[in-house]
C-alpha cells in the first residue's frame, strides 16, 4: 500500500444510490468533496437527510463530506469519481446524457495530475472512446501525458445491509499500470473485501454489464416458466424448491425486473452489438419477457376477477408496493407502473400504497396520487407486488379485511406463505 495515497483529496461526482455511500466510506480516511447538480438534494445531505436512505440520518450528520453544487470545487480534487446513472430512453437506447454532461463538468474543472475513475456502467470501451475525448476538450489537457482514467464499475445493492460497499469485491481498472496500481491501493484501504484488478478498462466495462444480463436471463427463463406452469395450473415456486434439491440448480425466482440495473444494463452491451453488427439473440429474448411480465400479471388478475363473477369496469385494486424492489424508496423503472397502467386500461380503479415512496415524487414522475383517505376503501383484489418487510408481517384476516368479501390476492413475488394464506380462506395466487 502507498501510504501517499491518503494524502489525496477525492471528489465524487454525483450523489445518488451510489455516489453518496462511496463518498462516505472514503471521508473515513481522506478529505471528500461530494458534487451533485441537485441543490435540493446537496442541502438535504448538509442538514443530515439521507434521501437515499442508504447510509441514514446519524452516519450523515457525523460525516466529513463536504457537499457542494459548485463544480469549481473539484479542481481540488487530485482523484475525480464520476458515479452518475447510465438509464436508457424510450427506445430503450443508452441515454448518455450524465455521463456526458458530468465529463464535460469534470473537464471544464480539471487539473494536471488527476485520475479521473468512472463507476457508471457502460458498454465496454464507453469511457476511452466518448468520455476522454470530452474530457481533453473541456480541459485542454492530454490524457496519458496530463491526466489519467481509471474504470471501477459500482456493485451497490440499494437496499442491502449486509452486501455494502466496503465488503463487496471491487473490479479496479486503469489506463496503465501505474494508474491501476494507484486505484488498487486507493480501493483497497476502504473495501475490506478487497480488489480484484481487470486487465484493462474495456474487461472491467464488460465485466459490469454482463453481471446484471447474467442475472436478468436467469430470471427471464424462472418468468416464462411461470407463464408456462401458471397453463398448467402448478405452482412454479414449488416447482423450483423441488428443483432446488440438486446441489447445483441456481435458485432464480420470478418476478419483476426494474431498477436502474438489471432491467436496463442489458440494453448497453446489446446496443454496442448492434453497432458492430451483431444482432443479439438470447439477451434481448430474455430483456423481452421480463418487459412483459407487468402486462402478463394484469390479465391473469383480469381473468381471475371475471371467474370471480367481478365487473372488470370499474373494479377496485389495491396494489401494495410500488418501488423497484424491496426496502428501498426508489422508483426508477419501477416495473409495477407496467401493472397499474395495464388495469386501468380495463378502467380498474387501482389504489396504492408503499412506506418508502415519496408521494410528491411518484406524482411528478408517474401521474400517480396516492390518497390515503381512497385507500382505505374496501376492494375487489389485493397486489402484492413488493416484498417490503412491513407487508411479510400482513396476516391473512389482515388481507381479507381489506377485500369486499373477494379475498382475492396476488402475491407477485411470494412473499408470504401460501399454505397459511390458503387455510386461512385468502384465494391466493403468485407467480
Amino acid at each position: 500500500m502507498n501510504n501517499n495515497i491518503y494524502s489525496k483529496i477525492i471528489a465524487v461526482v454525483g450523489l445518488g444510490y451510489v455516489g453518496l455511500p462511496l463518498a462516505n466510506s472514503f471521508s473515513k480516511k481522506y478529505k471528500v468533496i461530494g458534487f451533485d447538480i441537485n441543490e435540493e438534494k446537496v442541502n438535504k445531505y448538509i442538514n443530515g437527510i439521507d434521501v437515499t436512505n442508504e447510509i441514514g440520518y446519524e452516519e450523515l450528520k457525523k460525516s466529513s463530506i463536504e457537499f457542494t453544487c459548485n463544480p469549481q470545487d473539484i479542481k481540488r480534487a487530485d482523484i475525480v469519481i464520476i458515479a452518475v446513472p447510465t438509464p436508457i430512453d424510450s427506445h430503450k437506447k443508452p441515454d448518455l446524457t450524465p455521463v456526458i454532461k458530468s465529463s464535460e463538468t469534470v473537464g471544464k474543472n480539471l487539473k494536471e495530475g488527476t485520475i479521473v475513475i468512472y463507476e457508471s456502467t457502460v458498454y465496454p470501451g464507453l469511457t476511452e472512446e466518448i468520455c476522454v475525448p470530452i474530457l481533453e476538450k473541456e480541459s485542454g489537457l492530454k490524457c496519458g501525458i496530463d491526466f489519467k482514467v481509471a474504470y471501477s464499475p459500482e456493485r451497490i445493492n440499494p437496499g442491502d445491509k449486509v452486501h455494502r460497499f466496503e465488503t463487496i469485491t471491487k473490479i479496479v481498472s486503469g489506463m496503465d499500470e501505474e494508474t491501476l496500481n494507484i486505484v488498487a491501493d486507493l480501493y483497497s484501504s476502504v473495501v475490506t473485501a478487497g480488489v480484484y484488478r481487470a486487465s484493462s478498462i474495456k474487461v472491467a466495462e464488460a465485466a459490469k454489464v454482463i453481471e446484471n444480463s447474467q442475472r436478468d436471463i436467469n430470471i427471464a427463463f424462472v418468468n416464462e416458466l411461470a407463464i408456462i406452469f401458471n397453463k398448467m395450473g402448478i405452482d412454479t415456486n414449488e416447482v423450483l424448491d423441488a428443483a432446488g434439491s440438486k446441489w447445483n440448480f441456481l435458485n432464480f425466482r420470478p418476478g419483476l425486473v426494474g431498477g436502474h440495473c438489471i432491467g436496463v444494463d442489458p440494453f448497453y452491451l446489446t446496443y454496442k452489438a448492434q453497432e458492430l453488427g451483431y444482432n443479439s439473440k438470447v439477451i434481448l429474448s430474455g430483456r423481452n419477457i421480463n418487459d412483459n411480465m407487468g402486462k402478463f400479471i394484469a390479465e391473469t388478475i383480469v381473468k381471475k376477477l371475471i371467474k370471480k363473477g367481478i365487473a372488470i369496469k370499474g373494479a377496485k385494486v389495491l396494489i401494495l408496493g410500488l418501488t423497484f424492489k424491496e426496502n428501498v424508496g426508489d422508483l426508477r423503472n419501477s416495473k409495477v407502473m407496467d401493472i397499474i397502467k395495464e388495469l386501468q386500461e380495463y378502467e380498474i380503479k387501482v389504489y396504492s400504497k408503499d412506506p418508502y415512496i415519496n408521494i410528491e415524487e411518484i406524482k411528478h414522475e408517474y401521474g400517480i396520487e396516492i390518497d390515503e383517505n381512497k385507500n382505505s376503501e374496501l376492494v375487489d383484489a389485493i397486489i402484492l407486488t413488493v416484498a417490503h418487510d412491513e407487508y411479510k408481517l400482513l396476516t391473512a384476516e389482515q388481507l381479507k379485511n381489506m377485500t369486499n368479501g373477494s379475498n382475492l390476492l396476488f402475491d407477485v413475488k411470494a412473499t408470504l406463505d401460501n399454505k397459511n394464506m390458503i387455510k386461512e380462506g385468502v384465494d391466493y395466487w403468485r407467480l
